[in-house]
Parts: C-alpha cells; structure tokens; sequence
C-alpha cells in the first residue's frame, strides 16, 4: 500500500477539525487550533513536516517525498504507546530511547518533542493513518482544551 501525500492529510485536518489555522514555516505546515483569531498563532495541534530543521535531522526527511505527521497525545494514550515518556533532550539533540525514527509507516516518540508526548509517523499509509484518527481527535481535544 502506498503512502499517503501530505496534502491528503493537510485536507483531512482542515475539514474534519474546525477552527485551524494552518502556517507554513520552516518546512513545515502546522495546524494550530485558533477559531476566532484572537491569538498571535493558536494552540499547536498538528504538523507536516517535509524536510530537516537545525535541530531536527532524526528522521531524514532530506529523502525524496519523505515526510512526518506530528501531534500530541495525552500522557495515558502516549504510556500505553511506549511505556515511558522520555527525558526533554539538550538543545539540538533528540530523546533517548531505541526508537527507530526514519522508518516510514510506525509510530514513534517525537524525535525531539517526544517528552511533551508527541508522537510521529512518517508516510503512514492509508490503513495506518485510519489507525491514528482516534489519537489525531484526541490531540485536537486537547488543543481545544488548552484554548
């Protein structure tokens, strides 16, 4: 099965979750929940990431039409995920743990923000992004929420 682009999930969030607003920066596209304006940015939600930042090399995204979905998760959703939530790493390096973080389809940690439980998929295919609508609507609960 091939992968999902990341404007199907672009698409997916910005019709399925009201109240985003999406920004393209520092190659990526992030969804904050913002409904009525009022904040400079919103709340984080979401974000598609399509190529390597300074800090943030862990998953390769230099390989052609790679790309990562980024979300939070609530610390109970995110333990029954991986057990442990990881220590917040030194600037400009990524969590410990023996996560694999540049295989395309699996869940993993957040490679530098895993210890605000967020966690990542790169190029989930159409079967594993289904999978990951429940935890995809709780992390926009939890941007509501935060709002």
């Amino acid at each position: 099965m091939s992968s999902m682009k990341p404007e199907d999930i672009a698409a997916y969030l910005t019709t399925q979750f009201k109240g985003l607003q999406p920004k393209d920066k520092w190659g990526e596209t992030s969804f904050f929940y913002n409904p009525d304006g009022s904040r400079p940015h919103g709340i984080y939600f979401a974000t598609i990431k399509q190529k390597n930042g300074d800090n943030d090399k862990a998953s390769a995204l230099d390989r052609e039409g790679v790309y990562r979905l980024n979300f939070g998760i609530s610390e109970n959703s995110f333990l029954k995920l991986f057990s442990v939530k990881p220590a917040r790493p030194a600037k400009g390096q990524i969590i410990e743990g023996n996560y694999d973080f540049i295989a395309l389809n699996r869940i993993t940690p957040h490679p530098v923000y895993g210890w605000m439980k967020w966690v990542s998929i790169l190029n989930p295919d159409a079967k594993k992004f289904e999978s990951l609508k429940p935890m995809i609507e709780e992390s926009y609960k939890l941007a509501v929420l935060k709002f």
